[in-house]
């Protein structure tokens, strides 16, 4: 018999070449996409754990901060809000006509309800002219306001039309011996609604990658641990779906008629031409509709210079909405430095004054840090808590887009009407309603399915890890909210 040589290559001593120089050349190092190499016998220094370079990359728990969340078993969401309790108009217009009494006729906008009654006494102002009515007539959306002071209208306006006068309405006058108050007024309902929509997600790993060790120990944000790699690739899936269900009550958007997502969407996605999507209204958008705007905080002047004077503008507009004495600031880095520097300015003789006060008593120890930052601080009847908000600093959400520089949400709760209950309740303005009943919770749905990982529901050789949730997030008293935004 011959004899067949099937050792591998090498197994003899090879021959020799000598480098002309000692130098350090790529050979002398191991490649781990090779695998030939790791037949040698040197074992290089592995760092067996992940260098976690962006931190806590999650994002989740704003909304544990300012709200609650809480079961519901419909499909949507109703409630009802306070409308206000006196009464009175803006962009009235009158029609300036001397020595007749039309000159003292106001006209309400197109649409409006006049409310306004015979013998009512009203304010009427331009702005800064302002006269004091009572009122002869009403017909339709004229009122005739006879001046207290003068012969007419014309008298404190000048003989000019105009489509900017304001009305209030602050008591009424009438004779000895008459009839009461003509008519009523009846408040009128004003309901909002947001609809649940269904999240999912799912990860999925084979049995044999499930089975397979490897060399780097997984470590993640809830404590997942150990040398199977696809641990990490699921707890990373579950802790990516935790904040989806924030962003999605944060950025939710209403499908509007005649968008590309209420008519294109066809049998795309699971979607039907008569099941289409529908969205829910997340806080941006609710803010945007019902609450009040704030663009470009400070805009461009030096740092704590135009802040005030903007804080001081909001703060007006808080006066004529809730006056809700407690709110929260959740800002982004840049508006947040605005805060510091609005506030810090106000200490002396303008921000980085040195006459200006300190920000804080301190021994003028060398160990000693100084904070230049402030937490809180109270303006006119206001308190305002600020942080900085995760969500519009990371790079991969807000961050990257930059034009919602922060919000302003009022703290505590609002009493409503629940169409549902059928009674006033009290519930934080932001909160979480999600699908559950006796028979399903939806809150946060995960099961396992395949033949991997204990479960054996089918045939599949691989685990499926899967996540549901159906949810809406309500925001009540919008109007009591300021949303920062960044236009340029």
């Amino acid at each position: 018999m011959g004899f067949v040589d099937n050792s591998p290559a090498g197994a003899f001593p090879a021959s020799i070449t000598p480098m002309p120089k000692k130098v350090t050349q790529p050979t002398n190092y191991i490649d781990f996409n090779d695998a030939g190499q790791w037949a040698q016998q040197y074992l290089p220094e592995l760092y067996e754990q992940e260098v976690e370079r962006y931190g806590n990359r999650t994002l989740s728990g704003f909304l544990r901060m300012v709200g609650a969340e809480m079961p519901m078993t419909s499909d949507q969401v109703v409630w009802s809000e306070q409308n206000r309790l006196h009464i009175a108009y803006e962009g009235v217009s009158r029609t300036s006509s001397a020595g007749t009494a039309s000159t003292n006729n106001l006209t309400l906008a197109t649409g409006e309800n006049n409310a306004v009654r015979v013998n009512n006494t009203v304010v009427v102002s331009d702005g800064f002219k302002t006269v004091k009515c009572i009122v002869s007539d009403v017909s339709g959306q004229v009122i005739t306001c006879l001046p207290y002071t003068e012969a007419d209208l014309d008298a404190v306006f000048g003989a000019v039309d105009s489509t900017s006068i304001k009305l209030f309405v602050y008591g009424s006058e009438f004779p000895k011996g008459v009839n009461g108050m003509g008519g009523s007024i009846n408040p009128q309902l004003k309901s909002y609604t947001n609809s649940p929509v269904i999240i999912k997600d799912q990860f999925e790993v084979s049995g044999s990658d499930a089975a397979q060790i490897g060399w780097v120990e997984v470590s993640t944000e809830d404590g997942t641990s150990g040398y199977l790699w696809y641990l990490k690739a699921e707890s990373e899936t579950r802790l990516r779906f935790e904040d989806y269900l924030e962003m999605v009550s944060v950025e939710g958007e209403l499908a509007a008629t005649g968008s590309g997502a209420l008519d294109d969407m066809g049998t795309n996605g699971q979607f039907t031409a008569t099941v289409a999507p529908k969205g829910t209204q997340g806080m941006f958008a609710a803010i945007e509709e019902r609450g009040l705007v704030w663009n470009n905080f400070a805009g461009a002047a030096a740092p704590g210079a135009g802040a005030l004077g903007d804080f001081d503008a909001i703060l007006k507009q808080l006066d004529k909405q809730g006056a809700i004495e407690e709110n929260m600031l959740f800002l982004n880095r840049a508006t947040a430095l605005d805060f510091d520097d609005m506030i810090a300015a106000q200490a002396g003789g303008g921000y980085a004054s040195t006459t200006a006060a300190s920000y804080g008593l301190f021994d003028n120890e060398a160990e000693m840090a100084l904070n230049f930052g402030f937490g809180g601080f109270r303006r006119g009847s206001y308190d305002f808590y600020k942080t900085d908000w995760k969500y519009l600093n990371d790079a991969t959400t807000r961050g990257l887009t930059k034009d919602i520089d922060g919000v302003m949400i009022p703290a505590g709760t609002s009493t409503v009407y629940d169409q549902m209950l059928g009674s006033n309740i009290r519930r934080p303005f932001l909160h979480v309603r999600y699908r559950a009943s006796e028979a399903d919770d939806r809150r946060m749905k995960n099961w396992i399915t395949g033949s991997v990982g204990g479960a054996y529901t089918s045939s599949l050789d691989a685990m499926q890890v899967h996540f549901l949730s159906e949810r809406c997030l309500i925001t009540q008293a919008a109007n009591n909210f300021v949303l920062f935004k960044a236009t340029a």
